[in-house]
């Protein structure tokens, strides 16, 4: 039967220090024991929480999103312990966790129910085998309303697949442009 994903995920959180900071059990409260979207281990994945970083897009200066020639304008910065994103926008953050990523690991990221169901939905690309840094969170809210995201607080699930073998050629080994980021990242080509 092999290790329970819980424990695989808990024994290299620990051991490789593949999450940091790492919660082996689900966190449900904040420090002044009030209701928190929930972070930590679950039965097989990770649920990352969201820093006080924030870029929230905004269309002051007219410019356009262009992935090749991005501009900074485009988002203002915000760090408090909420943020609200406009109607129909989106926001840039980063998790609280530094992730390092095993050379036979895969993982995908999906947003939290609690806040896809009011419409906020939390886009993240795959952390590649060898991949490490603090991720780079998309939140768009969907609604015709403002939507407020609560920082320090759970915002996604990160999902690990492992192969059976190590991949022949790792994001470290193409020197991802992504690799080691620390605060929020844009798009770079």
């Amino acid at each position: 039967m092999g290790i329970q994903p819980d424990h695989w995920i808990c024994h290299m959180a620990t051991s490789t220090g593949m999450i940091e900071p790492f919660w082996p059990q689900q966190v449900r409260h904040n420090a002044q024991g009030e209701k928190a979207i929930s972070y930590g281990l679950s039965s097989y994945g990770y649920d990352i929480r969201v820093a006080d970083e924030f870029k929230v897009f905004t269309n002051m200066h007219s410019t356009v999103v262009d992935p090749k020639n991005f501009d900074e304008k485009a988002f203002f910065d915000i760090t408090a312990d909420y943020c609200i994103i406009p109607p129909n926008s989106f926001a840039l953050a980063r998790s609280v966790e530094y992730f390092r990523i095993p050379r036979d690991i895969l993982t995908i990221c999906l947003g939290k129910s609690t806040y896809a169901r009011c419409g906020i939905i939390v886009n993240v690309t795959p952390f590649e085998p060898e991949w490490e840094g603090f991720v780079t969170l998309e939140i768009s809210n969907t609604t015709p309303l403002p939507a407020k995201i609560y920082a320090n607080e759970g915002i996604a699930q990160v999902i690990f697949l492992r192969s059976e073998e190590a991949c022949e050629i790792s994001y470290a080994d193409r020197n991802g442009k992504y690799m080691k980021q620390r605060g929020i990242v844009a798009s770079t080509v």
